[in-house]
This record gives structure tokens, sequence and C-alpha cells, in this order.
């Protein structure tokens, strides 16, 4: 259980920090009381810990994962705002399960966050065999078809960095 609180609140300080770029004495202090408030609320709720290999999970997801994703979300904003300028273009709106190999509660939680940040693209539900997603324009009845065009290279890496 201190592993698990002491996990949470470093990584929630240094979100805190990363977020408001500020090494002010006032921020520092209100980074340090929210991280105390969300570490106090949600251990009991969380299975997180810190491991020996943090930083290099940090690294990778940083540097292998980020890239992929901000690829990924450009395109699909450029995706959507032409289908909003250009009305002519089709929509096909549907709701798909994808498949996911991922087991890590963390793990489903990025992708499904990933998926939703990803314009066109909502993630709905988690189960254990997959993700239910509303997607803008379904092109595709074949599930590996559906997973290779919402989830692309996320599932990989994120497995890489989580599991």
């Amino acid at each position: 259980m201190t592993l698990n609180f002491l996990s949470v609140f470093v990584v929630t300080y240094l979100m805190w920090i990363g977020f408001t770029a500020s090494f002010t004495f006032s921020e520092l202090l209100t980074g340090f009381i929210v991280a105390l408030m969300v570490a106090i609320i949600t251990t009991k709720y969380s299975k997180f810990n810190i491991g020996i290999n943090f930083p290099i999970r940090a690294l990778k997801f940083v540097f292998e994962y980020l890239p992929v994703f901000i690829v990924a979300m450009v395109r699909a904003n450029i995706d959507v705002a032409k289908r909003v300028l250009s009305p002519s273009l089709p929509i096909n709106p549907a709701i798909v399960k994808v498949p996911v190999k991922l087991k890590g509660e963390i793990s489903k939680l990025t992708l499904a966050n990933s998926i939703t940040l990803t314009p066109g693209t909502l993630s709905l539900e988690l189960d254990d065999e997959g993700i239910y997603v509303h997607w803008i324009d379904k092109k595709s009845d074949d599930p590996e078809e559906i997973k290779k065009a919402i989830v692309g290279s996320f599932e990989k890496r994120i497995g890489g960095i989580f599991e």
C-alpha cells in the first residue's frame, strides 16, 4: 500500500510540475498538496506501482509513443476537418468492437483514451476482449482491418511500455 501511495504521489507531482512548467515555491507547494490529496483519495482504487524500470518506461512513452500518437491525431484532425468543410465526403458512422490483446488496466485505459483523443473516434466501453468505439467512417466489417484503422500501432507501443 505504501509503494502504491508513493507511486501515485510521485507521478501526480511530476505531472503537475510538467504541466505548470513553473518552479516557484507557491507552484511547487500547491502541486505537492494536490498530489498528496490525489494520492490519498485514489490509492485504494489504484494498482499502480513505480518499478525500477519507471524511468525507461517514461522515456519510451515520451519518445516512442507520443510522436506516433501526435502524428495520428494530426491526420485524424485533418480527416475530420475535410469532412466538415466538404459535406459531400462520405461518412458511415458505426459502433464497432476493436479487439485488444492488452491485459493491464493502465494499458487498456491508455489505449481507450488515445482512441478517444483521436478525432473521428470515441471509446464507449471496455471489456476483456476489446473496446467498443464509435467510428465516424466505418470502412470494413473485418475485425483486423477495423483494428488497423482505429488502433494502428498504439497497442503494440503501449504494450511495450505498460506491460
